[in-house]
């Protein structure tokens, strides 16, 4: 099976160390275990590619930069061009094109529609409500040019596939996505979890409980802070080690010092992708404690790590999670407004070893069953080959 794979987003760096970033390289990866082969468009390369993705064929397609202006919004309208000139180029180097895979961005649908003119499949990754979140988060100039971007690529598609309840829920105010969505959610490489040594091993007898993530708003890291200092105060041997980067660094190791934690607390700043497995395996809580919000669409890679780790978790109860997590089986769950609640869970996990044992060992059973990426693919293939008569994709060898 011969697959493109269209990435025109510029903040999504394909061979970066951010979760979308692994997000692309580890669908790419089950694809290729499954036997296809794989053409990447990227607008972001964001580094070299990993060792095992170096023979992968990449095709870079424009980049408007950084700029945060209606400029650059007509600039990456204009790169639609530059992926349908691309995937017309492309697919006589590899043979025929059997899928056409795109993560849906902001302004891209050349893909899609490529797809519908070949009469090939076209299946449409949808990863969050885009739209909203760049109006919120970054700023957004023209919207009306974004919905029709949008109307314009799920109409095209074959297949819609967010990769939550929530993000279909999105899906269906727009008529073009209707009758059409397979909510997909994320996997795991387990393989990349099973045997990793820690690499920030605690002192012995010391309690580590940590967190993985971006650090922006809606992570709740002021809120893991606030429990933490709770938790410290009646478990004195724990740390609290939290791994990444991003806007609400500062302001966490500013609270982390006026809640005179600051001792026990370690910032790793922004580590590569391969660094995440030793970093679980110096931990023994994984922690999500995504705080109160009507708009909960993630499906958290970092939940399905710290499992595949074998790691006990604590995690808010919203969104995905509330069915990812069995609360008391494989995990333990909270009210998101709840820091007394999450406290009170990292106390009963710190004083029970063998309920540590229990839920990780459960946990990553349930990732190396029903959560891995090899699986995720296994749906995508399948579902191309629903697509339709006209859309018979050949099977993977």
């Amino acid at each position: 099976m011969n697959i493109a794979y269209c990435c025109a987003d510029p903040g999504v760096p394909v061979f970066g160390s951010k979760g979308c970033s692994l997000h692309v390289q580890e669908v790419i990866r089950a694809l290729r275990q499954l036997g296809a082969r794989v053409t990447l468009y990227a607008a972001a390369r964001g580094g070299e590619p990993p060792d095992d993705l170096a023979d992968l064929r990449v095709v870079d397609l424009p980049n408007p930069g950084g700029r945060k202006d209606p400029a650059r919004e007509q600039a990456a309208l204009a790169a639609n061009a530059a992926l349908a000139r691309g995937l017309s180029a492309g697919a006589g180097q590899a043979g025929p094109l059997d899928l056409i895979y795109e993560r849906y961005s902001l302004w891209s649908y050349a893909g899609m529609e490529q797809a519908a003119r070949r009469g090939v499949p076209g299946l449409l990754e949808v990863n969050a409500p885009l739209i909203r979140e760049q109006a919120r988060y970054r700023g957004l100039h023209d919207t009306e040019a974004a919905q029709q971007v949008a109307r314009r690529v799920f109409a095209a598609a074959s297949a819609l596939v967010p990769v939550s309840d929530e993000v279909a829920g999105y899906l269906r105010d727009f008529p073009e996505a209707r009758g059409k969505t397979h909510v997909l959610p994320n996997g795991v490489n387990t393989a990349r979890f099973g045997s990793a040594r820690p690499s920030l091993p605690a002192s012995p007898g010391t309690l580590t409980i940590g967190f993985v993530g971006s650090l922006k708003p809606w992570h709740g890291i002021d809120r893991l802070l606030a429990a933490f200092r709770d938790f410290h105060l009646r478990y004195p041997a724990s740390r609290l080690l939290i791994v990444g980067d991003g806007p609400e660094r500062r302001p966490a190791e500013a609270l982390a010092d006026s809640l005179d934690i600051a001792r026990a607390t370690l910032f790793t700043g922004a580590v590569p992708t391969d660094a995440v497995p030793g970093l679980l395996a110096s931990m023994d809580v994984g922690v999500a404690p995504y705080p109160p919000s009507g708009d909960f669409y993630f499906s958290p890679l970092k939940v399905y790590e710290y499992m595949a780790a074998g790691l006990p978790v604590v995690a808010s109860r919203i969104g995905q999670l509330r069915g990812l997590i069995r609360d008391g089986e494989d995990g333990l769950l909270c009210a998101p407004e709840d820091a007394d609640g999450l406290s009170a869970n990292l106390l009963a996990l710190a004083e029970s070893p063998a309920l540590r044992a229990r839920l990780g060992n459960a946990a990553r059973a349930k990732m190396e069953r029903d959560h891995t990426w090899l699986g995720v693919a296994r749906r995508l293939l399948a579902l191309a080959r629903e697509a339709g008569p006209e859309h018979d994709a050949r099977e993977a060898v």
